[in-house]
């Protein structure tokens, strides 16, 4: 479930909540009733484990690798 932020625009209260995302925004204030207003932040992203380099998603035995290197050191030998 996603956290949304809010913030009072009377008595200046922010908090954190977490909500699914069929749910409706909130608009009352817990602490003095007042109106809400959702916060939109950057969204923090963490890259963890392998898989996030072009190497990685690749076994070192691809036919597709080699056979373009092949096919790229002959284009350019040809050129020159």
């Amino acid at each position: 479930m996603p956290t949304y932020s809010y913030r009072c625009t009377e008595c200046d209260n922010a908090f954190d909540i977490q909500q699914a995302l069929s749910d409706d925004s909130l608009t009352e204030c817990p602490s003095c009733k007042g109106k809400l207003r959702k916060l939109f932040n950057t969204v923090g992203v963490t890259f963890n484990g392998s898989g996030f380099y072009r190497t990685d998603s690749r076994s070192s035995g691809d036919s597709k690798s080699s056979s373009s290197g092949s096919s790229t050191s002959g284009s350019s030998s040809s050129s020159s």
